[in-house]
């Protein structure tokens, strides 16, 4: 069994709390070493101490430690699992700093009302043009010191990411989510019947994408799921996901509206004051939207006790977390462990991925990130053909990769133009007045992230 150096990078973000222990799992990566690198490293040796307690109980040789540099952790690496928020240290998640904070509240001002804002509208984009540039940094070190590394991306925006990695850098990228796999265990569980019993297929880009086929136990059963949905109760949070599935004839396959919603014009049509469109709400926590609220800002010392108990907390978090029976799999899960050891192995096995198109959907662009089903081997993944989008998934999916094609080449070039032109194409967008100056309050509230505009 092949011992592989694995990096951790953004190691200290409580990711690595499920993926650690998927890799302490995996028994054919046995006496592989993991290193762990955040610019915050307290985080990182808390996580560390967490890796190498699971790594004791597998019994594999699993070596786990963190890391002062970035150097350090990724020379001679076979792998990097990346969880970067692109908002600075932090130790809580990306939704809870105040640069994402930002992205949200600016845009109500100008009518623009966003719930998860991680993936499109303003601020997807925001979070893109901060991490972006982190993220083609670290490609470069990775050319340098790891040239034949693969690096499995966890972080958001998904596609805009890893479409400027494959664009601007010779790292070997590909991206991992459960989107799909939400989307085929609801469908499961909506029919009565194992989710290993359905073969499916699907077209789309993360977190957007369609049930093109449904098949179960060899018989086509879409015609059949689709009349049964239109008669059922729409599941919590999934009303406008079943009323839009049924308009365009092809099932949704993430099943929650708070994604879904924000690649479509209804967050802007709302007005200040109004519920949220089949009922969502912000993840801002009970003050919404409020921003007459003025919050004082804490001392030095609150700001040390906080973090110290922040600490404490994500310690007895991880402390909680036992050993998994076995790793993830690509059915019910991300699978990354599995992957890592497929890889490892040269063996070909089948995950979903955020990669290249390179032709699995005929009619989008070759160089679009599409989230699709890939097959392994000892160099990455390649591509499974999906079939064409259908006409009307191919208009929404053509615009989304446009989208994704400005956001990755502003954030690398620092181009405030390329920006406001990605505004002016999502869904969300606004008069290309109010655009410009909305861009210019959300550049201004990232500054000290966004280096390449204000040179």
């Amino acid at each position: 069994m092949p011992a592989r150096k694995i990096a951790c990078l953004g190691g200290g973000s409580l990711y690595f709390a499920r993926a650690l222990p998927d890799l302490a799992a995996v028994r054919g990566i046995a006496g592989s070493e993991v290193t762990l690198y955040d610019i915050d490293l307290e985080k990182a040796q808390v996580m560390a101490r967490h890796g190498a307690r699971l790594a004791a109980a597998s019994g594999t040789g699993l070596r786990v430690r963190a890391c002062e540099t970035l150097a350090d952790a990724i020379d001679g690496a076979d792998f990097a699992i990346t969880s970067i928020g692109g908002s600075g240290a932090s130790t809580g998640g990306v939704y809870g700093t105040g640069y994402h904070m930002q992205d949200i509240i600016i845009p109500t001002r100008y009518g623009i009302f966003q719930i998860v804002g991680d993936t499109g509208g303003p601020a997807g984009m925001m979070m893109g043009l901060r991490s972006i540039p982190i993220y083609v940094d670290i490609c470069r070190e990775m050319e340098k010191r790891c040239p034949d590394a693969v690096m499995l991306q966890h972080s958001n925006p998904m596609a805009p990411l890893c479409r400027a990695i494959n664009k601007y850098t010779q790292v070997n990228v590909i991206g991992i989510c459960h989107g799909v796999q939400i989307g085929v265990i609801h469908l499961a569980r909506f029919l009565g019947v194992p989710a290993g019993e359905l073969d499916v297929n699907w077209i789309g880009t993360n977190h957007y994408h369609w049930f093109t086929r449904i098949r179960h136990n060899g018989k086509d059963i879409y015609p059949e799921v689709m009349e049964k949905l239109a008669k059922a109760e729409p599941p919590e949070g999934g009303a406008m996901t079943q009323t839009l599935s049924q308009v365009y004839g092809y099932q949704i396959a993430y099943p929650d509206d708070n994604h879904i919603m924000e690649f479509y014009p209804f967050l802007a049509q709302v007005r200040q004051g109004e519920a949220l469109p089949y009922g969502q709400e912000p993840w801002l926590g009970p003050e919404g939207y409020n921003t007459t609220i003025v919050r004082r800002e804490p001392s030095a010392a609150e700001k040390a006790a906080q973090r110290q108990a922040d600490l404490k907390e994500m310690e007895d978090r991880l402390a909680k977390i036992e050993l998994p029976d076995a790793p993830s799999d690509a059915l019910t899960g991300e699978g990354l462990g599995r992957m890592i050891e497929s890889i490892s192995l040269g063996r070909r096995d089948v995950y979903v991925v955020n990669i290249e198109n390179k032709g699995c959907v005929p009619n989008l662009p070759s160089y679009a990130n599409l989230e699709i089903e890939g097959v392994t081997d000892s160099t990455g993944v390649r591509g499974v053909y999906m079939g064409e989008a259908p006409l009307v998934l191919m208009g929404l999916l053509s615009k989304r990769i446009v989208w994704q094609e400005l956001v990755a080449d502003a954030a690398v070039k620092g181009d405030r133009n390329l920006a406001l032109q990605a505004l002016l194409l999502d869904e969300m967008a606004i008069l290309p007045e109010k655009a410009e100056a909305m861009l210019d309050e959300l550049l201004a509230a990232s500054k000290p992230m966004l280096p390449r505009f204000f040179k």
